[in-house]
């Protein structure tokens, strides 16, 4: 299983569904684990959705700094 394409996939659903994106935040690896169909052990899942909350957070940064920079274009 490649757990990148995996984080990829739950990315995807989060930033395309806010009623998933709503059950992700409120708990993440029953979530994950529904999107994905697999019973992953516990110590994968969390790896998986510690990948997925990064990823998330590396996005909204990169939005903000893209404003930013729109800012001093200006």
């Amino acid at each position: 299983m490649d757990i990148r394409e995996k984080i990829e996939e739950l990315v995807s659903k989060i930033k395309a569904d806010k009623n998933f994106a709503a059950k992700f935040q409120k708990d993440p690896i029953k979530a994950a684990e529904e999107v994905l169909g697999l019973d992953l052990p516990d110590e994968l899942i969390k790896q998986i959705v510690e990948g997925v909350k990064a990823k998330i957070k590396l996005g909204e940064l990169s939005d903000i700094t893209d404003k930013l920079g729109g800012l001093f274009k200006k």
